[in-house]
């Protein structure tokens, strides 16, 4: 029974995010599988907003930070060539992948 792998990638560096979608892409080109993706999922936004004076005294004036987590989703084949080329694709440590295998629908 074929298999397909979902690759979910994460980053707060959209570059490195591209860069690396479109070589697990490519691969798939290149070995001849099915492949459906890159998906881009909708973008985290994580805020945080502190008080700039820590005492309570003086006006109320705040800080705002935010970062965004930008994310995509691709299926491809999971045939044993393909497995292992990908596990061998350089990943940068700012992008999270998580691979799962499940049987086609």
């Amino acid at each position: 029974m074929p298999q397909v792998a979902r690759i979910k990638l994460e980053s707060s560096n959209l570059e490195e995010l591209e860069k690396v979608s479109n070589e697990i892409k490519e691969l798939g080109i290149r070995t001849g599988v099915n492949i459906k993706g890159p998906v881009p999922l909708p973008t985290k936004k994580l805020r945080i907003v502190t008080r700039k004076a820590p005492s309570g005294q003086g006006t109320h004036t705040f800080d705002k930070w935010d970062m965004k987590l930008h994310r995509r989703l691709i299926d491809i084949d999971a045939n044993e060539r393909t497995m292992g080329q990908l596990t061998r694709l350089k990943i940068p440590e700012s992008v999270s992948i998580e691979i799962k295998l499940r049987s086609r629908p």
